[in-house]
Parts: structure tokens; C-alpha cells; sequence
């Protein structure tokens, strides 16, 4: 089962005179990671490299900052992948200490600074969610709106035309069991339709 991190976590190291400091964070996307990283930028306006990765689905990414190719963003995936994350960007700020660390300590130093903020940081179950539409006569609106706060379910839409259209997003491994239990009380006058992205 893949986790995300319920809040940032920071690690800060000083490995030959340069200061890595480095933190974990949950992140839905790419725009947002690299939203995160400008504003790094802001903060930290006299560091030397600013790297970072980030596992989100199809919008993963590996970014080495001006130092040498797979020293920096690569390491930092993989910490990401063996801990079976998603939804999350690692980032670590570097100020050079005017020591050349090598390839090898490059790496060692990234994959150091993210490990370690790691073992603060605080792992949850990633829920996968889906998306479910249907389309009651107006009697039922009010049972179908009790299920759904029952069920902790998300109402994101409501239209009212001849019917009542409900757009609602629940975790994946409830919805089979949440659409049967419609079905039932509603008596074969439920009817489900695929939602309009």
C-alpha cells in the first residue's frame, strides 16, 4: 500500500562545510512542487543549489540544480520509491562550504539529508478516491444525502432539473459497497452515470 506524509518534515546536516538542509512534505503535483521550490528560492536567496524530486503519479520528477547529473534529484526518488511514497516532493537546500564532495558524497550527502528527515516524518495510509454521479427522483435526494454523510463521503455537486444529479467522491474501496446500499434503498430508481470531468 502506498503512504503520503501527513505534514512536512526537516532535516539539516553540515557535511564538509557545506549545509544541506532538507525537507519532505506531501505535494499533489508538479506546478505545486515547483511552486514550493520558487518560494525556496525566496528564502534562501544565497544558496547554491536548490534540488529536488518529487513522486506524484505520471508528474514525478528528478531535478539536479546545476550539480552533477544524478548526484542529487535521482538519489532523492529512489529514498522516495523505497519507501513506497506518493504524493510527496523531497527538497534540499545547499550552501556551499567551498569543499568539493565528489559524485559519491554528492550522493551520499542528498540521500543522507532526505533519509533523515524521513524518520521524523509522520506516514498515512494513501487513500485512493473515485468519483461517483447519480440521479434520483427529488423523494430520495434526502436519503441519498444522510448515505453520504454516513459513508464520510465528499458531496461535491448537486443539480436539480426533472431529477436530482449528486456528484460525490468516496475512497475506492468503499464504492461497491456504497452504490449496493443505494441500490437497495432506493429500489431500482437510483440510476448512476459516469461523472463529466
Amino acid at each position: 500500500m502506498p503512504f503520503t506524509l501527513s505534514e512536512p518534515a526537516h532535516s539539516d546536516l553540515t557535511i564538509k562545510k557545506s549545509r544541506f538542509i532538507g525537507c519532505v512534505q506531501p505535494m499533489p503535483d508538479r506546478a505545486s512542487a515547483q511552486a514550493h521550490v520558487d518560494t525556496l528560492w525566496q528564502q534562501h536567496p544565497g544558496a547554491a543549489h536548490i534540488c529536488w524530486a518529487l513522486l506524484a503519479g505520471g508528474q514525478s520528477a528528478a531535478v539536479d540544480d546545476g550539480e552533477p547529473g544524478g548526484t542529487a534529484g535521482r538519489p532523492m526518488l529512489d529514498v522516495l520509491r523505497h519507501q513506497a511514497l506518493e504524493g510527496v516532493q523531497a527538497t534540499v537546500v545547499r550552501y556551499f562550504g567551498g569543499v568539493k564532495l565528489g559524485a559519491g558524497g554528492l550522493l551520499r550527502a542528498y540521500t543522507d539529508c532526505i533519509a533523515q528527515a524521513l524518520l521524523t516524518a509522520i506516514k498515512v495510509p494513501l487513500l485512493r478516491m473515485t468519483t461517483l454521479q447519480c440521479i434520483v427522483p427529488y423523494a430520495l435526494e434526502g436519503l441519498l444525502r444522510r448515505e453520504i454523510d454516513a459513508a464520510g463521503a465528499q458531496l461535491l455537486a448537486v443539480q436539480h432539473g426533472s431529477l436530482v444529479t449528486l456528484q460525490l467522491r468516496l475512497p475506492e474501496t468503499q464504492s461497491s459497497t456504497f452504490v449496493q446500499r443505494i441500490n437497495d434503498h432506493g429500489q431500482g430508481r437510483v440510476g448512476w452515470t459516469e461523472p463529466a470531468d
